[in-house]
């Protein structure tokens, strides 16, 4: 695509090591044999019935906090706000990712019933057919930001949980890379690193949710679909658009490209 801005650069790496946790921020990450992020989404809580504990299924995931040593090597996982002062459970440091036996122990005890946590060192995406970082522009989130009052950029960060964040271009550029059709999708680069944008993510229940509380912004999907239409540019394919609900693009990251690291300032180029 012609035009496209030169400033496009990689400003954020936020990794979600436990599915439905909190994230943290790296200065790199590698790409991972399923074309994800490594050590991102690779801890996941389930009940004994095979389901995902996760904030679609239970508001409590909110109220539980997870700290992260700076090489992600350790997890320190405790329960904040006021269930905190009704909760026993102390903070407690697990190696991760390879403590996760003892890690579902205490997550049995918080949420009163057994806890299966699965190591899976290839990460689960939310996306099983898009299985790359998702995307989003910081002037996006901000955009958030402008619609809600009172939710500052890192709050939206934490309620739309994506994995990479650009800066440098305008609100919603990042639907540039996927088409209109989704056989053919754009391929672009992350420095060294191959993409291919493949569809605008559909979001799920838990942004609408302060990420620190459970609390439910009333009216948040309504309200937030109404603007993605009005203000979809027109470089956005909206044939992709079956509802509006949708923020950040999800990505393919082919074979080839394991192994290779991703650092924050690399340019994005179309």
């Amino acid at each position: 695509m012609s035009g496209v801005p030169r400033t496009a650069w990689l400003a954020n790496i936020r990794l979600h090591p436990i599915k439905g946790l909190d994230p943290v921020s790296v200065p790199e990450a590698r790409i991972g044999a399923n074309g994800g992020l490594e050590l991102d989404r690779v801890w996941v809580l389930f009940s004994v019935d095979g389901a995902w504990l996760n904030g679609k299924r239970t508001t409590a995931i909110h109220h539980i906090r997870a700290e992260y040593d700076p090489g992600v090597s350790m997890v320190t996982l405790m329960v904040s706000g006021g269930v905190a002062k009704n909760n026993k459970l102390r903070p407690t440091s697990f190696a991760f990712p390879s403590d996760y036996e003892r890690a579902a122990a205490w997550f049995s005890e918080y949420f009163g019933q057994t806890v299966i946590v699965r190591h899976v060192p290839e990460g689960v995406p939310d996306d099983g057919l898009a299985t790359g970082p998702t995307i989003v522009s910081t002037a996006s989130l901000q955009s958030v930001c402008d619609l809600f009052p009172g939710v500052e950029v890192n709050e939206a960060r934490e309620r739309f949980r994506t994995t990479l964040e650009i800066d440098g271009v305008p609100a919603f550029w990042e639907d540039q890379l996927f088409n209109k059709e989704e056989k053919y999708p754009v391929r672009f680069k992350i420095g060294e690193v191959v993409f291919e944008g493949s569809n605008p993510c559909a979001r799920c229940p838990v942004p609408p949710r302060n990420p620190r509380t459970g609390e439910d912004l009333v009216g948040f999907q309504k309200k937030f679909s109404e603007m993605r239409r009005n203000s979809l540019p027109p470089s956005s394919p909206a044939a992709r658009f079956d509802h509006f609900y949708r923020l950040a693009t999800n990505t393919r990251v082919p074979f080839t490209e394991q192994g290779k690291l991703l650092r924050v300032g690399d340019a994005l180029v179309l």
